[in-house]
């Protein structure tokens, strides 16, 4: 004959009841809780470092008034010299700049500068964005020249060959802006005293730096913007809208001469801006969704695990004869 509880005997099965839930629902919680707290440290992510690379016959100096927009974005900024002898070269002395970066890295490269970005960030996965200001945005087996010959510009007639010598042995020779076109040519929409200063002090580029053809082409797998300045008489325009077609950047055009981030830092800010943001939301998506999924999962492996012990528990109290 079956022997049924006792009124004592369903309080303590009550009680038992109880407990297996409660435990059930403290450790979900405790389980849960990393959870939230890794979604609110990745979204509140670090923003990327923005690396901005300068041109031929120009200096860091010409970002300044970019830089000083972005710090007040609260971004860290690093505007590196270029060393301006040559793509191979020059790209390799970015990347290296490039890994002395922890976290995610924007690059940012104006006119011989973007030729630069396209090969420095191949293969860095940190890279999240490229910019390209009016620049040159080379394909594998291209070079500055085959893309000037292909889209010309005024530049040919506004520059002058100088031979130098340097250690070991080293010879070649450098491109200089020849003063008196200057302004015409490389900076029209910018004060004639302002340009006068820059034909002075420019710095000149090895013919390599567009003689070289490109080995890689980090466009293909990097997302990208790009600003096309529809007054540049040192790039055509033509090329510029080409280039960012082909690669298919987010593509923006404004009234501007060749060096659009010293006469419109305002756009250039705003367009660095937009790949910042992007690469924001790509480093939160990934892990956020991640870190939830396993966390939800977890939680609900450990609720079974713990309802299935009450409930065997449960099940030899009730099998137990009635003292």
């Amino acid at each position: 004959m079956a022997a049924f509880p006792v009124p004592g005997s369903r309080r303590r099965i009550r009680r038992a009841h109880v407990i297996a839930a409660g435990c059930a629902m403290a450790l979900c919680t405790t389980v849960a809780a990393p959870a939230a707290a890794d979604g609110g440290t990745t979204t509140a992510t670090a923003k990327p470092t923005i690396v901005l690379v300068h041109g031929a016959f120009a200096d860091a100096s010409s970002w300044n008034g970019v830089v000083e927009r972005l710090e007040r974005h609260g971004y860290t900024v690093i505007a590196p010299a270029n060393p301006l002898r040559g793509l191979y070269n020059d790209s390799t002395y970015i990347a290296s700049v490039l890994d002395s970066i922890k976290g995610s890295i924007v690059l940012v490269g104006h006119s011989y500068g973007g030729a630069l970005i396209s090969s420095a960030a191949a293969g860095n996965p940190r890279v999240k964005s490229l910019v390209y200001v009016a620049a040159l945005m080379p394909d594998v087996g291209e070079s500055g020249m085959s893309l000037a010959a292909r889209f010309p510009s005024e530049l040919d007639t506004a520059t002058k060959s100088v031979p130098y010598r340097a250690g070991g042995g080293l010879s070649g020779t450098d491109l200089y802006l020849k003063p008196d076109r200057l302004h015409q040519v490389f900076a029209a929409d910018l004060p004639e005293s302002t340009t006068r200063l820059m034909a002075v002090t420019q710095r000149p580029a090895a013919t390599t730096a567009f003689s070289e053809k490109a080995k890689v082409a980090a466009w293909k797998h990097i997302p990208s913007w790009f600003l096309v300045a529809k007054q540049d008489k040192t790039i055509n325009p033509d090329q510029e809208r080409f280039e960012a077609k082909r690669a298919g950047s987010h593509t923006v055009e404004i009234d501007s001469s060749h060096v659009a981030m010293i006469a419109h830092p305002e756009a250039v800010t705003d367009l660095v801006l937009q790949a910042a943001t992007a690469a924001e939301s790509a480093r939160r998506i990934l892990p956020d969704t991640g870190s939830r999924a396993e966390s939800a999962l977890t939680g609900i492996a450990a609720a079974s695990l713990i309802a299935g012990t009450g409930a065997v528990l449960l099940g030899r109290r009730l099998r137990r004869p009635t003292p």
